[in-house]
């Protein structure tokens, strides 16, 4: 495909396989500033336009092995979602909080900022844990009906919310303000740059950040650009 620096970030993710794994090297918002052109989005991660080009430009000579979900089914698109990216985070989150008091312990009376990293984290955790268990227990059992209901032909479900834009609207709100966090814990750990004297614990600690973060980004992106326009699109059309 022809690459142009007015194409949305978000369109270049769904397209081209691999590319949100360069998108998260450069610090490429891909997920809740999806809608932004690569050009806007290198300029706010400062990063040369061009050069991401040429990267994206790599990836179609050599393209990553990946499932389409922009055409997968949903219901396949929620189980992926739920087993890779839930699973982790609530895994992720509970090793993190761990690894956080013992960190500070040792060293957060020189380290304020660590401190209130620590603090941000148990924040995030209160946000995606009841998030999490509102899309499986509410908005992800609708979707799923709702794919089965058209694939038969057979009248749509009535949502107990109306219709399923409320509960997307919710979900992405609170996609922005964990996006917001994630930025945060990345000003507050100076970019998951670790000190000199840090010791293992701590190490272990940031690079558990950064994977945090970028599993976080990947989730958010196959929710916020895949799944719920997708479930929204399936909606309007029955």
């Amino acid at each position: 495909m022809q690459i142009a620096l007015s194409d949305t970030v978000k369109d270049l993710a769904l397209a081209l396989p691999g590319s949100t794994r360069v998108f998260e090297k450069f610090g490429i918002d891909y997920c809740c500033g999806g809608e932004r052109s690569l050009a806007e989005a290198c300029a706010r991660a400062r990063v040369e336009p061009n050069f991401i080009v040429g990267k994206l430009a790599q990836l179609e000579q050599t393209p990553l092995p990946t499932v389409n979900w922009v055409e997968a089914p949903l219901t396949q698109l929620i189980e992926h979602i739920l087993d890779k990216h839930h699973v982790f985070t609530r895994a992720e989150l509970t090793r993190l909080e761990t690894l956080f008091v013992k960190v500070c312990a040792k060293h957060g009376a020189f380290q304020p900022a660590l401190v209130k990293a620590e603090a941000l984290l148990q924040a995030l955790r209160d946000e995606l844990l009841p998030h999490m268990q509102k899309e499986e227990r509410v908005l992800f059992p609708y979707v799923k009906q709702l794919e089965e209901a058209a694939s038969i032909g057979r009248p749509l479900p009535i949502a107990p919310f109306g219709t399923v834009q409320n509960p997307v609207r919710m979900m992405m709100r609170e996609h922005d303000t964990a996006g917001e966090m994630l930025r945060e814990m990345r000003r507050l750990t100076n970019g998951y740059a670790v000190p000199e004297e840090a010791c293992a614990s701590w190490r272990s600690l940031y690079l558990g950040l950064q994977e945090l973060e970028a599993d976080l980004h990947e989730h958010i992106h196959l929710e916020n650009n895949v799944l719920f326009p997708r479930a929204v699109a399936l909606e309007s059309e029955g």
